[in-house]
């Protein structure tokens, strides 16, 4: 009957791998960042509710023993039902990015559950061999094993990785070289960008610009991970259909991963967008960030072509260290003082209706009114760097003006919708950092009729600056925003003393647990008229 409750315990731990496989998958396989999301909160490794129905049992246990009712069929319900219901799981509260069995998911689960069966089984052969434990015995140690091995479930997958290192390694290879093989055949000329934020907006009004004249590919969504970038080259770079201009977008949480993408692309042009604190708890500084986004400019060979964000400083520093020899950079908000540029745009306008203004080729002496559908005023910064690439390659002000006309947001960027019941939705809840808050709220700030509505968790993965910049984006809110909605209890207590500090409405401010609870409140509450901004939304490793 022992072994029962032993397999009670294996089932347990087994979902209990299951479980977390998701968290380590989200975490990009990263054994390190995986264990530190692990021990950031007591309740991912202490399973209490685990340990309270075991003592539980143990109590009930003793007074049977003492009433000498302790046969092994009672033992068994008694320490079988905690077990049970010691290992059973809490629901998640949100789910928003579902595991993907991928093969390489599916070999460390398989390497996981493994190691996770020998702890158990063989820590109970054992025991049971070196001291000929008795039955009734056995339901204690077997509990006390079940209970070890469960709470070092996490530990299985780190340790699957490490053992599957090997093959995955060599699997990688494999997928990189024939990358590498494909592109090369398929020759298009490879433009890469990268930036702490804009750079996936960037890309996706290049590509449409380009498209006006070439064929274009472009790494889709968020693609810019080397392996993500291998994918996207093996699955969809055709070579019976060539294309011309191969655009990359490149992502990093450390110094070297852009640069292991550079030697597989080869970037012919490489533009940097913005120097900011995304992901500044990684990185551990705004000076290590901007040295792992000039890895995309050290790629470029002596005639390839940079292209510059002048606006931003550290941007404006890569540009003026010299190289490559061609180098191009664009400004709007400093177009006073920069007018050697090659790309200002001046006399910038923002409405409802979207963002124009008067750009300037300044080697060319030729100026263009553009007007875009886009809301935000920094789209004024990705659509310049745009224009600039696209100007170097041949299209005229004209044929790009049109195209800028026609540009449409990425996906979950600021794009701006009206519900069937008259209320504006600006969805902007892909990710956020402290400049593009500030500039979404600018764009809430321009609807006056009705309620204007600010659900947000708050920004995440910066660090040492998160609780500052928190703080000055519910200042901020505060100003601009008639209801604002918090979604965390825990991790909005930064926004919330913004909030207060600036003196805002304590009625008019909800704070809920879940996204789900905010958006209840939001159906029940708006009606027709009203604005919402979503800004941000947490991933699942922060819920």
């Amino acid at each position: 009957m022992v072994q029962i409750l032993i397999l009670i315990w294996l089932a347990g731990i087994l979902l209990r791998i299951w479980r977390l496989a998701r968290f380590f998958q989200l975490e990009g396989y990263d054994s390190h960042r995986f264990l530190r999301w692990v021990v950031a909160r007591p309740q991912r490794y202490i399973m209490w509710r685990a340990l309270v129905f075991a003592g539980v049992a143990a109590l009930i246990s003793l007074a049977l023993n003492w009433v000498g009712q302790d046969t092994e069929m009672i033992y068994l319900l008694v320490w079988g039902t905690a077990a049970v219901l010691g290992v059973w799981p809490e629901p998640f509260k949100e789910v928003k990015q579902k595991f993907k069995v991928t093969q390489r998911a599916a070999r460390l689960l398989i390497t996981a559950f493994a190691l996770g069966v020998i702890a158990l089984v063989g820590a109970e052969i054992t025991l049971n061999v070196a001291f000929g434990l008795a039955d009734r015995t056995r339901f204690v140690v077997s509990t006390v094993i079940g209970l070890v091995v469960f709470h070092l479930a996490p530990l299985a997958l780190p340790l699957a990785n490490a053992l599957n290192y090997p093959i995955e390694a060599g699997f990688r290879r494999m997928f990189r070289e024939r990358a590498r093989r494909r592109l090369r055949r398929a020759g298009p000329t490879v433009i890469g960008i990268t930036g702490s934020y804009g750079k996936t907006s960037t890309k996706e009004y290049l590509a449409h610009i380009l498209r006006g004249r070439y064929r274009v590919l472009a790494t889709p969504k968020s693609y810019n991970t080397l392996m993500g970038v291998c994918i996207v080259i093996n699955e969809e770079l055709e070579l019976d259909e060539p294309v011309d201009y191969f655009i990359v977008e490149m992502g990093a949480y450390v110094e070297g991963e852009i640069r292991e993408i550079c030697e597989l692309t080869r970037p012919q042009i490489s533009m940097v967008t913005a120097v900011g604190p995304q992901h500044l708890e990684r990185f551990g500084s705004l000076e290590n960030t901007a040295k792992a986004k000039y890895e995309i400019i050290e790629a470029l060979p002596p005639d390839g072509v940079g292209v510059f964000n002048w606006d931003d400083a550290y941007v404006r520093a890569m540009y003026e260290r010299g190289y490559p020899e061609v180098r191009i950079a664009v400004t709007w908000q400093n177009a006073e003082h920069a007018t050697q540029l090659r790309f200002i745009a001046t006399d910038v306008q923002e409405t409802l209706d979207g963002i124009e203004f008067t750009l300037v080729d300044t080697l060319l002496t030729e100026e263009k009114r553009f007007t875009s559908r886009l809301i935000g005023r920094h789209n004024v910064t990705n659509i310049l760097m745009a224009v600039a690439v696209a100007r170097h390659l041949g299209m005229s002000l004209n044929e790009i003006a049109l195209r800028v006309a026609t540009l449409e947001p990425a996906e979950h960027r600021l794009q701006r919708k009206t519900l069937p019941g008259g209320i504006t939705v600006i969805d902007d809840a892909y990710s956020a950092n402290p400049v593009g808050a500030k500039t979404a709220l600018d764009v809430l700030a321009l609807h006056r009729d009705g309620r204007r509505v600010l659900i947000t968790p708050g920004i995440v993965e910066l660090g040492p600056l998160q609780e500052q910049e928190n703080a000055r984006l519910g200042h901020y809110a505060a100003q601009v925003c008639t209801d604002i909605v918090l979604v965390g209890i825990e991790q909005t207590q930064p926004i919330q003393r913004g909030i207060h500090e600036a003196g805002f409405d304590g009625e008019r401010l909800h704070v809920f647990n879940t996204r789900d609870e905010a958006i209840a409140w939001f159906r029940s509450a708006l009606q027709e008229g009203d604005t919402v901004l979503f800004l941000n939304d947490l991933p699942d490793t922060y819920v």
